[in-house]
């Protein structure tokens, strides 16, 4: 298939993403769509998906994972435990990639390296919490070479700059609503120590509680740093 010379994000609100890959593969991250308040209600329907992608196993990040993929039926790439969990809600095992933090897995040219997140992560299977594994961050290497670093949910860390040596980012999706993650504050720490000069920020406004916004995270990394300033439907 030919190569198209840009790779789209649309936010579906909250941590949630669909992405049209270099080569129109579709690609779901952190699939929380028809039950997200954030949705519009015109992006709500998946009818098709390629592969999903998920950091950790909170509702607000797996809440529809299951019915979009008895759906669609992509591939699915994850840490091990929550593959292993999703294995035994009936989805095809063949499907599913269990990964873990550091390995690389070229899934139809789209490169995607699972690393640190500093957060939590249990999954809420009929009111029991069980073990999803750790949650992660995603580093995604597109079919032409475009690169982002997907934080998930986290908190800022140190070995951030050691994602940005080893890969050449060229932006960085981050959470910046803080009670849950980290806030404005914290991100622009995360943005100086992975060098990005283009953030995309998610994980706000979704609830009162998640208070931090574009315009404080602009102010607090100056002008050599754009900051999207963007709401749930936007593509960029």
């Amino acid at each position: 298939m030919a190569l198209n010379a840009e790779v789209s994000f649309t936010w579906l609100g909250h941590g949630t993403w669909k992405v049209r890959s270099a080569r129109q593969k579709d690609v779901l991250i952190d699939a929380w769509v028809m039950n997200n308040p954030a949705t519009p209600e015109k992006l709500k329907t998946i009818d098709k998906c390629d592969l999903m992608l998920i950091t950790h196993a909170h509702g607000d990040h797996i809440g529809d994972a299951l019915e979009i993929a008895r759906k669609t039926k992509p591939k699915i790439l994850t840490i091990v435990e929550l593959a292993t969990w999703l294995g035994s809600k009936g989805l095809d095992g063949g499907s599913i990639i269990a990964s873990n933090k550091g390995g690389t897995v070229d899934i139809d040219g789209i490169k995607v390296t699972l690393v640190h997140a500093e957060h939590s992560c249990g999954i809420n299977d009929n009111g029991q919490i069980l073990y999803g594994g750790e949650p992660c961050g995603l580093v995604i290497e597109f079919e032409n070479g475009y690169t982002i670093y997907f934080a998930g949910d986290t908190d800022v860390f140190g070995d951030m700059a050691l994602i940005s040596q080893l890969s050449k980012l060229d932006a960085a999706f981050l959470p910046i609503g803080d009670f849950y993650t980290m806030g404005p504050t914290r991100a622009a720490k995360a943005v100086e120590l992975l060098g990005v000069k283009t953030v995309v920020p998610m994980h706000f406004a979704t609830y009162p509680v998640l208070t931090g916004r574009p315009s404080q995270l602009q102010e607090l990394v100056g002008p050599g740093v754009k900051v999207l300033d963007i709401k749930p439907g936007d593509t960029v």
